[in-house]
């Protein structure tokens, strides 16, 4: 009989460390193993229970109450505040557009006011739920132009929106002026602090120059904040949270109409693991007030000290100087971003490229940890030996008959077959000896190519290879009928 937890720790051993501090993107870590022992067991102790309904796991409910509540001290919320806990920040996101245009069933066609910079998330919420988004170019300093915005304002808007902070560039959206705009104009204004909200408070409190931008600003009528990242917690849960009750209303959902149980729920989901709540629950409970400010401190000495290597590394700029836990970086012409993500990723330290977009030159990514400043040191090697290697290399460059060749591809005329090449052309995918999906180990010259690449086309190519990456693998034998 095969050892199902042997083969969990086989398949394990090809994916990225989530302890350590270095991995910086996807995962959030405090540093602390008796921490994670305490969130683990949680999340195993819960993990048949189902929120779904509060009266059954009243146990849960206490716990997202007090999740809540914790998250109003901390975000300035006006007594009368309510919150939801979430599957993740993306969910939080969508409940904000769809409960903004639920709240105006009197505007046929609505729209959202946000930043070029707002997560993607927004644009998601846009697809699925009609709302359109009307993207507002920022301002040279990557902040959300707030009277642009207000400009933008029409009689269309329901929502309109601000980062705290953005996560491509990590900076503060004006909020105090972009919720004044919508406030006049009778709108809702959605704080997106999915990153920011459970670490910016923190870093106001150890003297940090942080601009306003929680309940504290009038006008903002609803914030997301991630418990799965900076408030260390497991993966699988966000809060929602607004200004009153009666603003969370049209989220709410309820169908007494078919012969079952009358369904209730405050999420996109039904049935809810209380695993992530209890495992959020119990980590937010261990660390506390104080260890929060204490992994604070740790985190953004961390920050300060990766924005000291780059600006003392010739090749490197910082793209802006940061607000919160994020850094963005670029390279100047004697390397590119893309082979310095590849050997920094040689090198054990997992960075994210960000693709060049509108007159934004490529970047690479770093979501900071509090874990990761006992780590300085050997990242302080392999930055500069990175650089070096990246230099020597010489940029990635894609041949000009290719760029031509794909910037004439219109992505919503190709067919199957046409991905499929264009995905082996690009090196994307391949085919292993065995006919297993053979991926690249080195990504510049996939993501130079990419780079070159509309954004619609980027987005063509990237869903032909999820569907690719996402085939069945059926058992060795055939399960009886």
């Amino acid at each position: 009989m095969t050892d199902p937890l042997a083969r969990l720790q086989e398949l394990q051993a090809g994916d990225l460390p989530v302890h350590g501090g270095r991995t910086l993107a996807y995962v959030y870590d405090g540093g602390d193993a008796e921490v994670d022992r305490i969130g683990r067991e949680a999340v195993a102790a819960y993990a048949g229970s189902n929120a779904l309904d509060p009266t059954a796991f009243p146990s849960l409910l206490t716990m997202e109450n007090e999740l809540v509540g914790f998250a109003c001290s901390l975000l300035d919320a006006p007594d009368g505040a309510v919150g939801t806990v979430t599957s993740g920040g993306t969910e939080s996101v969508l409940l904000a557009v769809q409960g903004a245009r639920d709240a105006r069933p009197d505007v046929r066609e609505p729209s959202m006011v946000i930043p070029s910079t707002a997560h993607a998330a927004f644009h998601k919420a846009a697809h699925y739920f009609g709302v359109r988004a009307v993207v507002v170019p920022v301002g040279p300093d990557f902040r959300a132009d707030a009277a642009a915005m207000a400009a933008a304002i029409d009689d269309t808007t329901v929502l309109v929106v601000a980062s705290a902070p953005s996560y491509a560039h990590g900076v503060v959206d004006p909020v105090t002026e972009v919720a004044a705009a919508a406030a006049e104009a009778g709108i809702r204004c959605h704080v997106d602090a999915c990153i920011g909200g459970w670490v910016l408070p923190y870093a106001a409190r150890l003297g940090r120059d942080v601009p306003a931008w929680t309940f504290a600003v009038e006008g903002v009528t609803s914030i997301s904040v991630d418990t799965h990242k900076y408030a260390y917690a497991p993966k699988g849960t966000s809060l929602l949270l607004h200004r009153s009750s009666a603003l969370r209303h049209p989220q709410l959902f309820a169908s007494a109409d078919w012969p079952g149980y009358t369904m209730l729920n405050q999420t996109m989901q039904s049935t809810r693991s209380g695993g992530p709540i209890a495992g959020t629950w119990a980590v937010v409970s261990a660390i506390g007030d104080a260890g929060y400010l204490r992994l604070a401190g740790e985190v953004f000495e961390a920050v300060d000290r990766i924005v000291e290597l780059v600006s003392a590394t010739p090749a490197l700029r910082l793209v802006v100087p940061p607000d919160s836990t994020l850094v963005a970086l670029t390279t100047d012409g004697s390397c590119d971003p893309f082979t310095l993500t590849d050997e920094l990723v040689s090198r054990g330290w997992y960075v994210q490229p960000q693709l060049a977009y509108a007159d934004q030159p490529a970047s690479v990514h770093l979501s900071v940890s509090a874990a990761t400043l006992r780590h300085l040191p050997d990242f302080a090697t392999a930055l500069a030996d990175s650089v070096a290697a990246a230099r020597a290399a010489g940029p990635v460059s894609v041949d000009e008959g290719v760029v031509s060749f794909i910037e004439a591809l219109d992505p919503a005329a190709l067919g199957d077959d046409d991905f499929d090449g264009l995905l082996a052309a690009s090196g994307l995918v391949g085919a292993g000896a065995d006919g297993s999906l053979d991926l690249p180990t080195r990504m510049a010259p996939v993501n130079a190519m990419l780079d070159v690449a509309s954004p619609p086309m980027r987005e063509a190519l990237l869903v032909a290879f999820l569907d690719r990456l996402s085939r069945p693998v059926r058992p060795a034998t055939e399960v009886p009928a």
